[in-house]
Order: structure tokens, then sequence, then C-alpha cells
């Protein structure tokens, strides 16, 4: 899995950096195919600190994008994580059914 994390208007620090790929590293339990995930970071309303945190995952044949919005980048990429996991999980229940139909 590829992770690429791009910050807009700002620099990263090392920490939320580390703490945005073992976040993202958790996904893999829930689908080993994820090819690569974009994070994108920027302030949505620099007077009023919301930072918001959008989140682009590759699938083979989808892209699975969330964007969420917090005070903290690491509340809204933990609330973006939690969203696609829910996404990956409904996209696992579609497959598992499929295959017992075609059974």
């Amino acid at each position: 899995m590829n992770i690429q994390i791009t910050s807009r208007k700002f620099r990263a620090k090392d920490s939320l950096k580390d703490f945005i790929k073992s976040e993202v590293k958790s996904l893999e339990r829930f689908n080993d195919q994820i090819l690569d995930v974009n994070v994108i970071l920027s302030f949505t309303h620099p007077k009023d600190s919301i930072k918001t945190s959008e989140l682009v995952l590759g699938l083979p044949g989808k892209t699975i994008t969330v964007i969420e919005s917090s005070e903290e980048f690491e509340k809204s990429v933990s609330l973006a994580v939690e969203k696609i996991k829910k996404q990956l999980g409904k996209i696992k229940t579609k497959k598992l059914s499929r295959k017992k139909n075609e059974d």
C-alpha cells in the first residue's frame, strides 16, 4: 500500500505524519487489496482553525473518498478512517453475498 500525505499551505510535523500512517495502515485489516491512499490536509477556515482531512483510497476498480473536518488534524483523520472502515465492511459483505448467491 502506497501512502501519500499532502499538506496544503503548511508543513506537517513528523509526529502527525506517523500518526496518519499508523491510522491508514490499520485499514489493511479490512481489505488487503488497497493499492494506495492519498491524505490531503488543509485548513477550511484559517480564522476558525477548522482543519480538514481528505482521504482518497484506491481499490482495484473503485475509489473511496472521505472528507472530515474538526478542530484537530488527528481527530479529523481518525473520523475519516472510521468512515472508510464502514465502507470497506459494506464492500466485503456485498462480495460475500454475491459469492453465496452464485453457489
